[in-house]
């Protein structure tokens, strides 16, 4: 793409998202003032509960009877690691130990995870919800979004941040989903592009192994949840090797992609998905694997503990990269031998990143950035398409990989194929650098 190329895609996506932003979001201002009281309740009794457990009376004599501020990390940090002499998990960039959710989960004190739950909550009342109240105007939102605030070019979103709405955590996601709605007699769609940053990738890296898996539709995660639990029998329709398959995906085939080691993906994988514990394991441990335990099935493949895992985690990365993906391990150490030379890389998009970059940052930051310029694209060649038809249904946003749109029903049917058709067929022949198919799933809302 040439500059001026590159100047209509920002320029085109910026009316098209600004005609996004002026369509809005229907919210229930009702429903979310009831919901922040009640969370607002929720948060009290447990606030409570903590401050009539002997942790904290034992944490307040320790602070010569002062209330210690359950929020404050510094405090609680000082509390675990010097009074009680707890090994921290992890430590910050400072030095000091850690008191983040990972961390306070490890530690498997129900006190914390006490806390956790009303950090939870309190994120969910604090942000979300009275992000959508101090945003709507008689009973709407118009989140904004940007293209001009990220160093990777892509897009962000503000007030209230539609980007930023829970998706992972159930409850979280079902709280604050439940405030917004479309207009009156539409639905909610969602277009997602499936695994585009990995296919982008490939346009960058052209490994040959990866160019298979993607073309040839070939599961990745399902083969390398075969390697890391052993499993032989793999069937990722089973709820628990479905499971298994989400912790791989999550926690080492991505985290790899992005730059993690073998000894954060191995405790993530083992203590964060499956519940496994740092220390020795057992056979009723961890999460349900059919009629036995994961525990039971890891000490019948001669894991006995974290350490255990983690030495195969690091054979298992040696082998991802050495044998499995090895063009893409050579383009990643030349990739970033460039950036060191020229101290920027340019995107296949047409875009520069430069500044002072990791290594990390530098292998992912064209990528990211390339992987958002081909949402943009659909989502004007969509914006395009929904004015020219002269459709009801309009787009109301945009989050990270996904396009959103109000739909009128009557329209979904020629709407659903026609998107297909902008998103996995008229994107390739725009840009022919794409290598391997994109695929897009669709998700609907009553």
């Amino acid at each position: 793409m040439n500059q001026i190329e590159t100047y209509n895609l920002l320029h085109d996506g910026t009316l098209a998202l600004a005609r996004a932003e002026r369509i809005g979001i229907r919210v229930d201002v009702e429903y979310v003032e009831i919901k922040m009281a009640h969370l607002t309740r929720r948060i009290d009794r447990l606030e409570g509960k903590i401050k009539d457990s002997k942790f904290y009376i034992k944490w307040k004599k320790a602070s010569d009877n002062i209330e210690p501020n359950i929020y404050s990390n510094p405090q609680l940090g000082k509390y675990l690691y010097k009074t009680l002499n707890i090994t921290p998990p992890k430590f910050t960039e400072s030095g000091a130990g850690s008191t983040d959710k990972e961390t306070l989960t490890n530690l498997n004190i129900p006190e914390l995870e006490t806390l956790l739950e009303i950090r939870k909550l309190k994120k969910i009342r604090d942000t979300y919800l009275e992000g959508f109240l101090t945003e709507q105007v008689d009973g709407w939102i118009h989140p904004i979004f940007n293209l001009h605030l990220v160093r990777t070019f892509r897009s962000s979103s503000d007030k209230p941040n539609f980007q930023n709405i829970p998706k992972r955590d159930q409850e979280a996601m079902q709280i604050t989903r439940k405030a917004l709605y479309p207009r009156e007699g539409h639905q909610f769609l969602e277009v997602d592009y499936s695994g585009l940053e990995v296919r982008i990738a490939a346009a960058y890296h052209k490994d040959p192994t990866m160019l298979k898996y993607l073309r040839e539709g070939y599961d990745l995660h399902g083969d390398m949840t075969k390697q890391i639990f052993k499993i032989n029998d793999f069937d990722k329709h089973r709820n628990d090797h479905a499971y298994l398959r989400g912790a791989v995906k999550n926690g080492f085939v991505f985290p790899e992609f992005y730059g993690d080691y073998f000894r954060n993906c191995a405790e993530y994988m083992a203590c964060n998905w499956c519940e496994m514990p740092k220390g020795k394991w057992k056979a009723d441990q961890g999460i349900s694997l059919g009629e036995e335990k994961l525990g039971e099935h890891m000490l019948q493949n001669n894991f006995r503990n974290l350490s255990d895992f983690v030495n195969h985690i690091q054979i298992i990365e040696e082998d991802f990269w050495g044998r499995r993906f090895p063009r893409y391990a050579q383009w990643k150490k030349k990739w970033y031998k460039q950036y060191q030379r020229q101290g920027y890389v340019d995107m296949l998009t047409g875009f520069r990143c430069s500044g002072v970059m990791s290594m990390n940052d530098a292998i992912n930051y064209p990528v990211q950035g390339a992987a958002f310029h081909c949402l943009l694209w659909a989502l004007i060649e969509i914006d395009r398409m929904l004015q020219r038809m002269g459709w009801q249904s309009r787009i109301i946003g945009q989050i990270h990989d996904s396009i959103v749109l109000d739909v009128y029903p009557p329209e979904l049917p020629m709407l659903v194929k026609h998107i297909r058709k902008i998103t996995t067929e008229d994107l390739p022949k725009a840009w022919t650098w794409i290598n391997v198919p994109l695929e897009v799933d669709f998700e609907y809302c009553d």
